[in-house]
């Protein structure tokens, strides 16, 4: 059984950088698509980024796209969301997911497994 687990997460000035982490354990990521989703308190959940851990492919939501940058590492299992130019907007929990087969959609029901969320808070 896949289980994943972020870590990253933390307070940051408006303008500045994180970089979230995603360990996957019980299986390879070989054949799977791995995205980042973030909460608002009251909201739906939104896609961020995902990438085909086979090929390397990836996509983003336009909210995000030019400041974060997605990328894996398959020997240790894990994928990386490095974002930049931080806005107060991206406040958010933002879970790790994965799903079966490639990164072709940010679609909630593509992705049937999730981590248990980090808070980002980007505030002065």
């Amino acid at each position: 059984q896949l289980q994943l687990v972020e870590s990253g997460g933390g307070l940051v000035q408006p303008g500045g950088s994180l970089r979230l982490s995603c360990a996957a354990h019980g299986s390879p990521l070989d054949w799977y698509a791995i995205g980042w989703f973030r909460q608002v308190l009251g909201k739906e959940r939104e896609g961020v980024a995902c990438i085909s851990i086979k090929g390397g492919g990836t996509m983003y939501a336009d909210s995000v796209k030019g400041r974060f940058a997605i990328s894996k590492d398959a020997v240790k299992n894990m994928v990386h969301l490095q974002m930049n130019s931080l806005k107060a907007e991206d406040t958010a929990v933002y879970y790790c997911v994965a799903g079966m087969g490639r990164c072709g959609s940010l679609a909630l029901y593509e992705y049937g497994y999730w981590g248990q969320g980090t808070q980002v808070t980007v505030s002065s």
